[in-house]
């Protein structure tokens, strides 16, 4: 469970400074290549969310 947590962490600390720069980006194709990394992030969100529902 620990691991659970720490990976969590991690990912709200990477979701954190993903935002961050997408606020702070000078240009659409800059938020438009970040806008890909957030989702990116969110689809491995969700396979880690699948892979342990799968698990219980």
């Amino acid at each position: 469970m620990a691991s659970s947590t720490n990976s969590s962490a991690s990912t709200d600390d990477e979701v954190r400074r993903l935002y961050e720069r997408y606020q702070s980006a000078e240009s659409d194709e800059e938020r438009h290549r970040i806008a890909l990394e957030m989702g990116t992030l969110d689809g491995r969100r969700h396979a880690d969310i699948y892979a342990a529902l799968e698990d219980e």
